[in-house]
C-alpha cells in the first residue's frame, strides 16, 4: 500500500514537473512572438517612413513621389485589421517606382539620394527577414498549442492564438541586388 502512494506521489510530481516545463517553454514562445512582432513593427515602420520621406523629397517624379506617399501614408496609419493589406500596397508601390534601375540610378544622383537609396535599399531588405522571424515563432507556438496536453490543461492560459503576419513582401529588384 505504501509503495503504491510512493510511486503515485512519483508520478504525479513528475507529471506536473513536465507539465509546468511545457507551460514555460510556450510562456517563452509567446514572449519570443510579442520581441518578433515588435521588431516586425519596427522595421515596417522604417520602410514606411523612409519611403514616406523619400516621396517628399522631390527627387522622384511627382506621379511616383504621389503613389510612393499614398502607400507609405497608408501603411504608416493603417488599423491593425488592414495592415498586411496596406504593407502589401505599400511593397506594390515600391516595385512600380523602383522596379527600373534608372530610376535607382536617378534617385543616388540628387543631392542626398545615395543615402536614402542606401536606407531604403536596408529597410525594404530587412523586412522580409523580420517577418519571417515572427512567422517561424508562431508556428512553432502553434505546433506546441495543438498538442493535446496544452488543450486539456489549458496551458496557454488566456494568451490569444498567435496569428502570422502575411504579407507581400517582395522587394523591388533594383534595390534588393545593390550593396548598401
Amino acid at each position: 500500500m505504501m509503495e503504491t502512494l510512493i510511486w503515485t506521489v512519483v508520478a504525479l510530481v513528475f507529471i506536473g514537473v513536465y507539465l509546468s516545463w511545457t507551460a514555460g517553454r510556450l510562456d517563452r514562445l509567446h514572449t519570443r512572438i510579442d520581441a518578433a512582432r515588435a521588431a516586425l513593427d519596427a522595421q515596417l515602420l522604417r520602410r514606411a517612413s523612409v519611403a514616406q520621406e523619400l516621396a517628399t523629397s522631390g527627387v522622384l517624379d511627382p506621379a511616383a513621389s504621389i503613389v510612393l506617399y499614398e502607400a507609405a501614408h497608408a501603411a504608416r496609419q493603417a488599423e491593425e485589421e488592414q495592415r498586411e493589406v496596406a504593407e502589401s500596397e505599400l511593397s506594390q508601390a515600391l516595385r512600380a517606382v523602383f522596379g527600373e534601375p534608372e530610376q535607382v540610378e536617378a534617385v543616388r544622383e540628387a543631392p542626398g539620394g545615395e543615402a536614402a537609396a542606401g536606407e531604403l535599399a536596408a529597410a525594404v531588405r530587412r523586412v522580409p527577414m523580420a517577418r519571417r522571424f515572427h512567422n517561424d515563432a508562431v508556428r512553432a507556438a502553434r505546433a506546441l498549442r495543438r498538442h493535446r496536453k496544452v488543450r486539456w490543461f489549458r496551458l496557454a492560459g488566456h494568451a490569444p492564438f498567435p496569428m502570422a503576419f502575411e504579407m507581400d513582401d517582395e522587394p523591388p529588384v533594383a534595390l534588393a541586388d545593390r550593396p548598401s
